[in-house]
This record gives structure tokens, sequence and C-alpha cells, in this order.
């Protein structure tokens, strides 16, 4: 199974929540708007400032605010920006001569293909895509309210 990992789900609700409004916020303020504990946004907010996507604002008014647009953000930038480059098997990221296996290997080479689609797919969709707004009517889970417990009956 292909899985992205928790930080990464954590950056984009990061990303996320530096888009709503308020031009800068700090670490202890987005844990608590967003339920992610404190340790985890510093360090989400730490990866993601490393790589450009929100910028560090030091002082009594400072914290962390986007540096683009969610719509310019794509979703492979932040899977970069947590877990590193995408790859679907370590011999596609590999350096050459690090595979034991590389000299006799059926598949050498076989994956590069699969895991370019892959990144294009993923450097296509921006974080603006992936807000419920922009997800067309057709797609999204309707609202319901939750069902009432109907108490049972003793015979």
């Amino acid at each position: 199974m292909l899985k992205l990992s928790k930080l990464t789900d954590y950056a984009v609700v990061v990303l996320v929540r530096l888009s709503g409004g308020v031009d800068v916020q700090t670490s202890p303020g987005i844990a608590c708007a967003t339920g992610i504990p404190e340790p985890t946004v510093a360090k989400v907010l730490k990866a993601l400032a490393g790589r450009g996507l929100v910028a560090s604002l030091r002082g009594a008014r400072g914290g962390y605010r986007l540096t683009r647009t969610l719509d310019a953000i794509p979703v492979a930038d932040v899977i970069t920006a947590i877990d590193g480059p995408i790859a679907l098997t370590a011999c596609v990221e590999a350096s050459i001569g690090s595979c034991e296996s590389e000299g006799f290997c059926a598949m050498a080479g076989r994956w590069d293909p699969v895991n370019d689609a892959i990144r294009r797919a993923l450097g296509s969709i921006s974080l603006a895509d992936m807000q419920i707004a922009s997800i067309p009517r057709a797609f999204r889970v309707p609202d319901q309210p939750p069902r009432a417990v109907q108490p049972s009956v003793a015979e």
C-alpha cells in the first residue's frame, strides 16, 4: 500500500490553517486550532520552513506565514518537504551501485516510469485543490446529521 506519513498529513493541515486569513500564526496557536500536539506542529513547521514553504518571523509578533498561496503549493512539495523524495521503491532514488541486486535485477529501471507518473500527478494537485470548497459537489460526502440512537426496549 502506498501511504503518506502522519507528519505529511499534519503538514497539509498546518499549511491550510496558515492560509486562514491571519497573516502570522504561532506554533501553539496552530496546535490549539488544529488539535495537533504543539511539538508536532513545531517539527512540521521547521521542516516546511527548511523547504521554503513557510517563513519564520522572529520577535514579539513573530510566528509563521505562508510564502506562497495554497494554489501555488503542489502536494508533491509538501511530501518532499516532510518525507523526502517521492520514490515507490528504494532503488528508484538509490544512487548507482547502492543496491546489492542491481547487476542482476530484472526490474532495474522499470519502476522509473511509474514513479515519474506519480510525481507528475502529485505535482499537478495543489493544496487549494484539496480544500472542500474546490471539490465538485458530485464528489463531496453529503453532510448528514448524526443519527439518533434508539433506546432498546426490554421485553
